[in-house]
């Protein structure tokens, strides 16, 4: 059984910047793929970014492109995110999840899928 365990959210004004963390058990991080996801209040979870492990490629919306960095430790099962220039817009719950079937595409990105893979329970970031 795979457990995800985000950490590193909290409240910063804008343009401030966070490190969030996912540490995983096991294996978790040699899957398919691994990724970050956020759910902004009343609105649908979407895609942040991705790294598909058999390519190597990292993958990001649009709206956090050039701001935020995912990027992996094997020997410490644990995936980042790191997020500068943040924005208000940004405040949202942060998931992070591995071997997840695709989302549906959008203008900007990707919403995350509606079942599948691993999960994590979250972590609140918070920009004002």
């Amino acid at each position: 059984h795979v457990q995800l365990v985000e950490s590193g959210g909290g409240s910063v004004q804008p343009g401030g910047s966070l490190r969030l963390s996912c540490v995983g058990s096991g294996n978790t991080f040699s899957s398919y793929n691994m990724g970050w996801f956020r759910q902004p209040p009343g609105k649908e979870r979407e895609g942040v970014a991705v790294i598909y492990k058999t390519t190597g490629k990292t993958f990001y919306s649009d709206s956090v492109k050039g701001r935020f960095t995912i990027s992996q430790d094997n020997a410490k099962n644990t995936m980042y995110l790191d997020m500068t220039s943040l924005k208000p817009e940004d405040t949202a719950m942060y998931y992070c999840a591995t071997d997840f079937p695709p989302g549906t595409q959008t203008a900007g990105g990707w919403t995350a899928p509606r079942s599948g893979g691993n999960w994590g329970k979250g972590t609140q970031v918070t920009v004002s």
